[in-house]
């Protein structure tokens, strides 16, 4: 329901008059630094975030298609467009836009969450290709009505500029949202431990935009400094005194099918969305889907993708990747190599067994960060001082890493060596961490899922934090990952680690 993240949940505003909009004329968006009202309504915000949307994807079907028709030859810079490319470009920002909105790429529900925004983008360049196609050939005459050069450069073109302009819309909303702008007001209802828990969830990140003013519990007075309002019973009551925007059934509720049916009437009289959170923790939408049976609406939750043709397809990707960078690393890992060799004579690599995927033992590789006997000086280390998560030992100032090893360390240098693990397939690219024989050792039952899939180069637990996580922030993420893995997240956990490396936060 929402997405599991850390930062604090931001409080909304008391200040009136003053309104969160979106600035499309400036720049893709910006948002007012000024708060949002208690008693406001998020649809101004909505309003102008769609707004800047459909202006930005006009603006990028209009460009991309300008420089398409340019760098096809169908219209040199010296000649005037042929009609048929001018008709296109005139129209091609309408015909985008259409489709984005055809593709639900518009949808209140979708703005500045998940990734259905960016799937609807996708899903609207195949469509418009395939239209753009039958057009074509409908209005053949002997020539083609499009270049084919043109629908080569444009349709990439189009896709690439719609899917950045909406990540930096998206961005520019996290940030207001960051400072209590742009939320959704929400009212959260259940038993007492239930909205507890969702409302440790909404205090880890800002970006999904819920912000809780109220809840309706049995008993508790404040949940998470939120104040409690009323009962299970009271929340359409609250829901309209508080101005809410959504009201967010936690599980279990006490509310059967019959509340719940009559409670999203009360609320749709009031403009009031209701989100009913399905209780099945760190599972994601892909993996859930209403069907109905028996006059009845049942949540199927689909078997995660861990085997077969998409445990394939991760094979041949990182395999393909990992050769790709090895070989255009080469130059880097010759002069860490180097440096290593140069510093104190020892080894280059560090070895050290660690767990692959169902339990299976194999030695995974990295520079070497610390001294010669590092191992044999972790015991007094460990007796002084841990700050690790509690089951793998970690220490911010540790004696044993080098001056060269302290940069490696930093910047994730010292794992690149397990690009070789990966090509061996004892590794992933991207998948939880790959622990030692000792932490398996204390897994519990939950923890043992872990081992499902091949462990990564980098994952959930690397662009969330690194070494920061407790250990059970980073049991969480990696139970997260092994669930809902797709080839669309770990490009996304890829993306995120370049800014994770980039900035070196975590690493120790």
């Amino acid at each position: 329901m929402t997405s599991n993240v850390d930062a604090s949940l931001v409080q909304v505003a008391t200040r009136q008059g003053d309104v969160g909009v979106w600035q499309p004329e400036v720049g893709l968006a910006r948002s007012v630094d000024s708060a949002w009202p208690l008693a406001g309504r998020t649809s101004d915000w909505t309003r102008s975030y769609v707004f800047a949307a459909v202006i930005s994807d006009a603006m990028c079907a209009l460009m991309c298609g300008a420089v398409a028709v340019v760098v096809s030859g169908a219209a040199p810079l010296h000649h005037q467009f042929p009609v048929p490319y001018l008709v296109i470009l005139l129209l091609s920002p309408f015909a985008w836009v259409a489709m984005v909105a055809a593709c639900h790429g518009y949808e209140r529900r979708f703005l500045g969450v998940g990734a259905e925004e960016y799937r609807a983008l996708v899903s609207a360049a195949v469509r418009l290709l395939a239209l753009s196609a039958f057009v074509s050939y409908a209005l053949y005459t002997g020539r083609p009505y499009l270049s084919r050069f043109f629908v080569l450069v444009y349709f990439p073109a189009l896709l690439g500029a719609a899917l950045l302009a909406r990540y930096v819309l998206r961005k520019r909303l996290h940030r207001a949202r960051a400072r209590g702008v742009a939320c959704h007001r929400a009212v959260v209802v259940g038993r007492d431990h239930a909205v507890e828990d969702l409302i440790n969830d909404l205090h880890r990140d800002s970006a999904h935009g819920l912000s809780a003013v109220a809840v309706c519990t049995e008993a508790l007075d404040h949940v998470g400094g939120v104040r409690r309002e009323g009962s299970v019973r009271d929340a359409v009551e609250v829901a309209r005194r508080c101005a809410a925007d959504v009201v967010v059934v936690a599980s279990p509720s006490d509310l059967d099918g019959i509340a719940l049916r009559r409670l999203s009437w009360e609320l749709d009289d009031l403009g009031i969305e209701l989100i009913v959170s399905p209780g099945v923790v760190e599972v994601t939408g892909p993996r859930m889907s209403v069907r109905p049976a028996a006059n009845l609406s049942l949540l199927h939750i689909e078997r995660p993708a861990l085997r077969g043709l998409h445990a394939l397809t991760k094979t041949v990707f990182d395999r393909l990747v990992a050769g790709l960078l090895i070989l255009g690393l080469t130059p880097v890992l010759l002069v860490v190599a180097l440096l290593i060799k140069c510093r104190d004579g020892g080894a280059v690599f560090f070895r050290q067994t660690r767990v692959g995927i169902d339990g299976q033992d194999f030695t995974m590789l990295k520079f070497r960060s610390m001294v010669p006997n590092a191992e044999a000086r972790l015991a007094e280390l460990r007796a002084d001082a841990d700050d690790g998560n509690g089951v793998l030992f970690k220490l911010r100032d540790d004696p044993r890493v080098t001056a060269i090893g302290k940069v490696l360390r930093r910047y994730s240098l010292d794992e690149l060596p397990q690009l070789i693990n990966v090509i061996r397939g004892d590794m992933s690219i991207v998948g939880p961490r790959p622990p030692l024989r000792s932490e398996v050792d204390e897994y519990g039952s939950d923890a043992v899922r872990r081992l499902r899939v091949k462990p990564g180069l980098t994952g959930l637990w690397q662009v969330s934090g690194r070494s920061d996580l407790s250990w059970d922030e980073s049991l969480r993420l990696d139970l997260r990952y092994v669930d809902n893995w797709s080839m669309l997240l770990d490009l996304q956990i890829l993306w995120r680690t370049t800014r994770a490396v980039l900035g070196g936060a975590g690493a120790y």
